[in-house]
């Protein structure tokens, strides 16, 4: 079973795309997140959900 670990990013009104992406592939990049939703509100603010699997390790003995 794969599990998930989500992290919810929130961005105002005023932040330009280029920054949103930025950070996001900063996330994709070095945290290994990928994108799970993006939710555009009517106010132009934006949140966006991240996720990462949670590698469990198994014993063998």
């Amino acid at each position: 079973m794969l599990d998930y670990e989500y992290r919810e990013l929130r961005f105002p009104r005023g932040t330009s795309r280029n920054v949103t992406r930025q950070t996001l592939t900063d996330h994709a990049e070095y945290g290994r997140w990928e994108l799970a939703r993006v939710r555009l509100y009517r106010d132009g603010s934006r949140t966006v959900v991240i996720r990462r699997r949670i590698i469990r390790q198994v014993r063998t003995m």
